[in-house]
């Protein structure tokens, strides 16, 4: 299968359906940038917190390239979650291509009254700045709304459009985008 990234602003799902993604398939790996990002022990910033903080995001993208093309290269397909920027989808697509990027969309209201599957550290505010950035469109290969939908409706959802658009066309070697 494609690698897929899920983008989405938080509580929209990308951890859990990510993880049950992964493990619907015989051999995969789960990759979740925020846990690269907390590798991170001193000095730390956050995407929001200026230059430093952007730069950081992006570096975690870099690493995160860097697991998933050793876990491919072993034969695992690769799910990763992100929260997206121009920034860090330019260096998904310079180094996985072939990656199938997916933003789930949810309002702000619902995620809100969705419940929190781990520990939480954002504040109220960054939660919402996030939502608000999560809003703009990065470009992803496909978006997704989820509102109204729980998380096996949603992961069922996103299981279904990853496989269609896993299958290469014959014709040119390429991935076809069946959204």
């Amino acid at each position: 299968m494609r690698p897929l990234i899920l983008s989405g602003g938080p509580a929209a799902g990308k951890t859990t359906c990510g993880r049950i993604l992964a493990a619907s398939c015989s051999r995969a790996a789960y990759i979740d940038a925020d846990d690269v990002r907390q590798l991170v022990v001193s000095g730390g910033r956050t995407l929001w917190s200026g230059k430093e903080g952007e730069a950081q995001h992006e570096l975690s993208a870099h690493n995160v390239v860097v697991l998933a093309q050793n876990f491919m290269g072993a034969g695992f397909d690769v799910v990763i979650a992100d929260f997206l920027t121009r920034e860090s989808l330019a260096v998904y697509r310079a180094a996985l291509p072939e990656a199938f990027v997916i933003q789930l969309k949810l309002p702000l209201n619902e995620a809100r009254r969705r419940p929190r599957t781990r520990t939480e550290y954002l504040t109220s505010g960054e939660f919402d700045l996030l939502h608000q950035r999560a809003a703009k469109n990065i470009a992803a290969d496909l978006v997704l709304d989820v509102t109204g939908m729980s998380i096996k409706d949603q992961s069922a959802a996103i299981q279904e459009v990853w496989k269609r658009n896993s299958i290469r066309d014959p014709d040119n070697d390429a991935w076809s985008m069946r959204t």
